[in-house]
């Protein structure tokens, strides 16, 4: 369940901002990512374990999928 609406989650965060989130899932491409209840994709081939708090940059939003992506930051 999210901490806050897809539309506050848009509204607190850009593309280029440092976010902090757990690691919800580890797959072969890259790792998701939980920032405010919402899931986003971390691509690094050097994912991190499940359960660890990680900084990473906002990559880029796309609204109309309700999805972000994220890079080590």
């Amino acid at each position: 369940m999210s901490s806050i609406s897809w539309a506050d989650f848009q509204a607190r965060h850009h593309v280029g901002d440092v976010v902090q989130g757990t690691v919800t899932k580890v797959v072969p491409f890259g790792a998701f990512v939980e920032v405010d209840g919402f899931d986003g994709l971390l691509v690094d081939r050097d994912s991190p374990a499940e359960g660890t708090v990680v900084s990473a940059r906002i990559l880029g939003i796309d609204p109309d999928q309700t999805r972000f992506s994220l890079t080590a930051a």
